[in-house]
């Protein structure tokens, strides 16, 4: 069976920003032997409208097709939330795409035997504080290293569940969320609380409490 790798690369080969003008070449390989599949010229520009980024990465999947790995040296906001949503395989990584293609075969090969493993019992949920308003902190989970990603504790309440806010206590903002944000029915204010330490509060658009 053939496997497709897409890597987002700049004039001099390397693998670059997909804010930054650039190409997606994707890689196949049959019988052990790595070649060019196809390539495509993209440029989702700086100051574009999201609608206009939104449809820009709709092109972009269209071309990567079957291909369901995506690498480049910085992928967030809209286009990490797009390929994300087209169920990619994103990887960051910097330099020439033929230096590590057996790599991320690797890669993916491991995260499949782990994602195959028995289902480890549910991530922590956000507290509710009070009606409607609840508050969880990322940055205690981590540092207790219980073995969830803040995907897996927040996306499914984000999604899911019915709420007025939500505070959530973190070193960073994740990349996913951000795209989250920008593209679905919500909103957030984010305070810095100390150092390295930052009080994100999500509320749904348009939400009145009652």
């Amino acid at each position: 069976m053939s496997k497709e790798i897409a890597f987002y690369v700049g004039e001099d080969g390397q693998t670059t920003s997909l804010y930054e003008q650039g190409k997606v070449v994707v890689y196949q390989r049959n019988q052990g032997s790595w070649s060019i599949a196809r390539e495509k010229e993209f440029d989702l520009g700086k100051t574009f409208s999201i609608k206009v980024l939104r449809d820009n990465m709709q092109v972009m999947i269209d071309f990567l097709g079957s291909c369901k790995t995506m690498v480049g040296r910085s992928i967030s906001g809209i286009p990490y939330y797009a390929l994300e949503k087209a169920r990619c395989n994103i990887w960051e990584y910097e330099g020439n795409p033929t230096d590590f293609l057996d790599y991320f075969v690797s890669r993916e090969a491991k995260t499949k035997e782990s994602t195959e493993q028995p289902k480890q019992a549910k991530p922590p949920a956000p507290v509710e504080i009070m009606k409607d308003c609840y508050r969880i902190s990322l940055k205690e989970i981590q540092e207790q290293n219980m073995g969830y990603t803040s995907k897996q504790v927040l996306l499914p309440f984000l999604r899911q569940e019915e709420f007025y806010s939500l505070e959530v206590i973190c070193n960073h903002i994740p990349p996913w969320l951000a795209g989250e944000l920008l593209v679905g029915d919500l909103e957030s204010t984010t305070e810095a609380i100390g150092s390295n330490e930052y009080k994100i509060t999500i509320r749904k658009k348009c939400c009145q409490q009652t």
